[in-house]
């Protein structure tokens, strides 16, 4: 008896041995990709998981997944760290990030653009009852610019002192998409911002229970705003799109980008930028945003230099790279 089972275990070792060495080498070529998204209220972490399936079920030997994160500015800082290796990133962090500007701390984080993904607008909600159609009665209210970290709070603080709304001067929860959502719901706060792609999912099921508006920007203030920071622009949020806003609403935009670790391998970047042009398809699936994600958009777009990776993909398509966007 304690022959054979001396027998099967080493039988059983054999048989590990003979697994290991048929997986072990395809295991080990596994390369694992985080990428960072945002809060799962906006369109960032439907977005990235798409494209952590596309980059999975069309790269060989990629093994991607989307994480929730603080969003932009979280995503700027941990690819830089290494945490993350793609991040989820407005144009105008980004460009805080790459320069070193003050939101970073003079610090310059070592990330480039691998391609664009679709472009946020500034969407400043508060509930019809309230009386609230200007930005400006937002001094002395409660409110919630955005979570720490998330290009939502950057973009409304570099709102607010385009129109020089001191940072002092109203009470600033700093929540998530979902917990603004909440909170304007509950009456805790009297105005949310959302910087993200029209038709958000907590936006929209706000409007569904309660009577919203979208707050409009004057002329005037759409002009003081695209002077201070020139990757934003004048644009307006088309009617319909949510229950209730029948009309246009004039607001500011700024274009998404996923950016990535400078020092990714140009082969490893070009593989994936290619499955994600080249199956546009199964990611508007998930979001019709994705009409914007385009290897011609990577080029007018890019806020930033483009990684080598893509570069070399855009230029098999045919696609000058202008000497702006060169690492």
């Amino acid at each position: 008896m304690e022959k054979l089972g001396t027998k099967i275990f080493l039988l059983g070792i054999v048989t590990l041995c003979s697994i290991l060495l048929i997986t072990g080498p395809a295991m080990a070529r596994t390369q694992f990709v985080s990428i960072g998204t945002g809060g799962t209220g906006g369109i960032y972490y439907p977005y990235g998981g798409g494209v952590a399936e596309i980059w999975t079920k069309y790269v060989k030997d990629v093994r991607a997944v989307a994480e929730v994160t603080g969003a932009s500015v979280e995503n700027v800082k941990l690819a830089d760290k290494g945490e993350t290796v793609i991040g989820e990133v407005m144009g105008d962090v980004a460009v805080a990030g790459y320069q070193g500007l003050p939101k970073f701390k003079g610090k310059k984080h070592d990330i480039l653009s691998m391609a664009i993904m679709y472009p946020n607008l500034l969407q400043v909600v508060a509930l019809k009852k309230s009386g609230i159609t200007n930005i400006e009665p937002v001094k002395g209210k409660k409110i919630s610019s955005g979570s720490p970290g998330s290009g939502t709070n950057f973009m409304s603080e570099t709102v607010f002192k385009a129109l020089g709304i001191a940072l002092d001067s109203y009470k600033d929860s700093r929540l998530s998409f979902t917990e603004t959502a909440n909170a304007l719901r509950d009456g805790t706060i009297d105005v949310g911002f959302w910087s993200v792609g029209p038709g958000t999912s907590s936006i929209l099921d706000l409007a569904t229970t309660h009577d919203i508006h979208i707050i409009s920007f004057t002329p005037a203030q759409q002009e003081k705003i695209v002077a201070a920071n020139k990757e934003y622009s004048a644009v307006d949020l088309a009617g319909g799109v949510y229950k209730g806003v029948d009309n246009a609403v004039p607001t500011i935009g700024v274009w998404n980008v996923m950016i990535c670790q400078a020092s990714l391998k140009e082969d490893l970047v070009y593989n994936l930028v290619k499955a994600l042009f080249e199956n546009q398809g199964y990611l508007l699936k998930i979001h019709p945003s994705a009409s914007y994600t385009t290897a011609e958009n990577a080029v007018k777009y890019s806020p930033i230099p483009l990684h080598p990776g893509t570069i070399k993909y855009l230029k098999e398509k045919g696609i000058a790279v202008p000497a702006n966007l060169m690492p």
